[in-house]
């Protein structure tokens, strides 16, 4: 179960990747072709070419979660296909999980107060 907590990191890999691939092929392409540690507690997200599904990779601590989605209307809204990465945000990933718009999404930035009252 992935724990969506304020400091969860979300990468999305820009590029599709073959859907039949698991665990392991999954975890592979984030080490060999990202360039990142499959195993750091980073939420991966994967699209494929088809734009109504989407695969997401996680390291809960005790071994390698995937979860997939396959939406029976509409469609994913992904960012252009590119080589490399891109980071969401925890509302941004809900969003796009939920086949939601992602790109209307935006956090507030809260400033650290200066002092307790």
């Amino acid at each position: 179960m992935i724990v969506a907590g304020s400091g969860l990191k979300v990468v999305v890999a820009t590029r599709p990747v073959d859907f039949r691939k698991g665990h392991d092929g999954l975890a592979a392409v984030v080490e060999h072709e990202l360039g990142l540690d499959p195993y750091s507690g980073v939420v991966f997200v994967f699209r494929p070419k088809r734009v109504d599904r989407i695969k997401v990779l996680y390291w809960d601590g005790t071994g390698l979660v995937l979860a997939s989605k396959r939406l029976e209307q509409g469609r994913f809204a992904w960012p252009a296909i590119r080589d490399g990465v891109m980071r969401l945000s925890r509302a941004q990933f809900e969003a796009l999980f939920e086949g939601l718009d992602w790109r209307r999404v935006w956090g507030r930035r809260v400033r650290r107060p200066l002092a307790a009252a």
